[in-house]
């Protein structure tokens, strides 16, 4: 039986963060954090690395109102989704992101990160964070 991994995405016009589960799919680890070229680039950069990591389904943080609606964020999250999709060949779920970047952001102040070192580190705590909760929603 060959194990596969999820990934997760917060993307962002500048940043993109990347995380990865372990291969039994329980636990989400920060990984990296992509700085954005343009959305072409960004897809092929992430359906390689997915390919590079033995990824078996991709999930997107997807920007929310907090009413639940959808925004200009929305789409254009949903149309770098389809992008991604169509170069990896790999199934996109979309997950909800509503505070993840303030829970993100809270961790880092728990643990003492500088406002300097916590740039470096909120986007893919945050892709974390997101493939965190889908993994708990499966259970």
């Amino acid at each position: 039986m060959q194990y596969k991994r999820l990934m997760g995405i917060d993307y962002g016009d500048r940043r993109i963060g990347i995380a990865f589960t372990d291969l039994l799919q329980m636990l989400s680890n920060p990984h990296s954090i992509y700085q954005s070229v343009d959305m072409q680039t960004d897809a092929e950069y992430i359906a390689n690395l997915a390919k590079q990591n033995s990824v078996e389904k991709i999930i997107i943080g997807l920007p929310l109102c907090m009413d639940g609606s959808e925004n200009e964020r929305t789409e254009i999250t949903k149309n770098f989704g389809a992008k991604l999709a169509k170069l990896s060949g790999l199934e996109i779920i979309y997950e909800d992101e509503r505070l993840s970047s303030v829970e993100a952001e809270d961790i880092l102040r728990e643990n003492k990160v500088s406002p300097k070192d916590r740039k470096k580190h909120l986007d893919k705590l945050s892709a974390a964070i997101i493939l965190q909760t889908y993994l708990n929603s499966r259970k």
